[in-house]
């Protein structure tokens, strides 16, 4: 499956790189994935139109959304749209840049620092975000983390399918800084297979 490239492709890539900083620790970027919005991404979270989890994604850019996968997990995508447009970034991975004990206290089961933000489950652990970051700004300063521009070159980007998703999953829509140890053990999509009825 194709989907045009538009602004949030643009946003996603260009966010490589940036640091963001919550409760003691900053995160060097170093993965993201792009999900477009309304109608137009049947793997998006606002594919079907607005609902109570999802509307954050409708507004504004610049502010958090985060949400919960299994039960345990929280995820944190930045939205880039235009208010209505519905687009975000997935924070996929990252390099612990600052607080690096306190990142060691908060993931003490990572066996390499690389492996600290390896993810978007253990970089929201890193950070100590939950849901209650959800719908908060992270360019003013009112929210509880803040994202920051690059320090020095980001380096080549690569490209590849989507992760943990069961449509659109062959979108190359997945961005990281090719050869960073940071950047998330990919596993391609496996459909389940069917039962057979009796």
């Amino acid at each position: 499956m194709e989907l045009p490239a538009e602004a949030v492709d643009a946003a996603a890539r260009e966010l490589l790189g940036w640091r963001l900083t919550a409760n003691g620790v900053t995160v060097r970027l170093t993965e993201v994935e792009a999900y477009s919005g309304l109608g137009a991404d049947p793997a998006s979270h606002a594919h079907r139109g607005v609902t109570n989890r999802n509307a954050v994604m409708f507004g504004p850019a610049g502010r958090l959304y985060v949400y919960q996968i299994y039960g345990m997990h929280f995820c944190a995508n930045i939205v880039c749209g235009e208010p209505e447009k519905a687009a975000a970034v997935l924070l996929r991975a990252g390099e612990v840049v600052d607080g690096l004990e306190t990142a060691r206290n908060r993931r003490p089961a990572a066996r390499r620092d690389a492996d600290l933000a390896a993810g978007p489950g253990k970089l929201m652990q890193v950070l100590a975000l939950d849901r209650a970051a959800n719908d908060t700004s992270v360019v003013d300063g009112t929210g509880p983390a803040t994202l920051t521009p690059p320090e020095g070159v980001v380096g080549a980007i690569a490209a590849g399918p989507r992760v943990g998703v069961t449509s659109a999953h062959d979108v190359p829509w997945r961005f990281w800084i090719a050869g960073d140890p940071t950047v998330s053990a990919y596993r391609r999509h496996v459909p389940k297979a069917r039962r057979a009825r009796a």
